[in-house]
């Protein structure tokens, strides 16, 4: 049994997929963070602005390039900084969530973001096809968005084939905020198909779960041959900021006027968040998170601190004590409402959760309860 071992900088544990760690007990996210006073920012600015003069040089429409957003802090942030400091012209393209699932803040997010006077190009997938591919998600592989998050990546590149706006951004490059081996470690995203998440990005084994591929148009992501064909270029900008990370998108955000999480919605015991800006389109993303607590044995609350304690707006004693007290919380009307929704019962999603627990990282404690075997030191 390998034992959990948590980044002696931050709180990263060691059962993050791909997650590295240097001889001192260092995550690579801490490391690379630690470098980036020394990165020559003009330098990386120099070859944005290069890649600003490709997007308009080939753009065939009356956009620049394609910002993917939900209205959230991130997408506040991307969307400000493209048009007011790059000075291109995106083309906004969001794909929302079935009216059921979206929260009332969500949509007045969104519509916050066209108010600042963006162009914002909307993908609404059937709803009946997705709660039956979340449903599906859920039952076959204990994730809820494994396989509605296709919607979400594949609408951008499929919105700029469509409309021959070839240059894509995205934010946060998850090789350098996260580890592993998703992503690269430059502003490079044309690999976004192997993450893993998106597991290669393609629609067979939908099919091959009695699925039909009309339904599936806004789930089937673009082939690398349609990539080439069309010249796409996917770029995370986060790479060229050097403040782009949670704590300063929220802030930039929430003067924009982003609408955050109140209340009971706020509440790190009710939703193992601690960022009242984060995840405001949807509540079924609390299930979810509880979900890899049960499989990998970190949930929310252990990204954000370890994000906070990174950039020193906490330290790692308070990080760690946030991380005992709320990660992996998740409020039981959560649970009962994606059970509505999906139409299964609460036993039944229990099953599922359970099926997926780890049990090399969990274990009953003298009380019959479920604990796990290590915890943030």
């Amino acid at each position: 049994m390998t034992e959990v071992v948590y980044c002696a900088r931050c709180v990263e544990p060691s059962s993050r997929p791909d997650s590295s760690f240097d001889s001192d007990g260092v995550c690579f996210p801490c490391r690379y963070a630690e470098t980036l006073d020394e990165i020559d920012w003009q330098a990386r600015a120099r070859e944005l602005a290069g890649i600003c003069a490709w997007g308009r040089d080939n753009s065939l429409g009356a956009y620049d390039c394609i910002i993917g957003v939900s209205g959230g802090k991130d997408s506040h942030r991307q969307s400000f900084f493209v048009r007011d400091e790059l000075g291109l012209k995106p083309l906004l393209v969001s794909c929302v969530y079935p009216p059921e699932q979206q929260t009332e803040r969500g949509a007045r997010n969104l519509a916050n973001l066209i108010g600042h006077g963006f162009d914002v190009h909307i993908v609404g997938p059937a709803p009946k096809t997705s709660k039956r591919l979340m449903r599906h998600s859920f039952l076959s592989h204990g994730n809820l968005f494994k396989i509605t998050e296709l919607a979400l990546y594949a609408a951008m590149p499929r919105v700029a084939i469509a409309n021959g706006i070839p240059l894509i951004f995205l934010g946060e490059n998850p090789a350098l905020n996260f580890g592993g081996n998703v992503g690269s470690l430059n502003g490079d995203g044309n690999m976004q198909r192997l993450h893993h998440t998106l597991a290669g990005a393609r629609v067979e084994p939908l099919l091959k779960a009695g699925f039909e591929r009309k339904d599936l148009y806004w789930y089937d992501y673009p082939s690398e041959e349609d990539f080439t064909r069309a010249n796409i270029r996917i770029v995370y900008l986060g790479y060229y900021m050097k403040d782009f990370n949670d704590v300063a998108n929220s802030r930039l955000a929430i003067e924009k006027g982003l609408e955050v999480r109140e209340g009971a919605h706020a509440d790190p015991a009710e939703t193992g968040s601690i960022n009242p800006a984060d995840a405001v389109d949807d509540d079924f993303v609390h299930v979810n998170q509880f979900l890899k607590y049960l499989k990998f044995g970190f949930g929310k609350v252990s990204q954000q601190a370890a994000v906070q304690a990174r950039y020193g707006t906490i330290t790692r004693a308070r990080a760690l004590d946030l991380v005992r007290k709320y990660d992996g919380k998740c409020s039981p009307r959560y649970i009962a409402n994606l059970c509505h929704y999906l139409g299964i019962e609460k036993k039944d999603f229990w099953d599922v959760a359970e099926r997926y627990r780890d049990r090399d990282l969990w274990q009953f404690n003298n009380r019959a309860e479920w604990e796990l075997r290590y915890t943030p030191k």
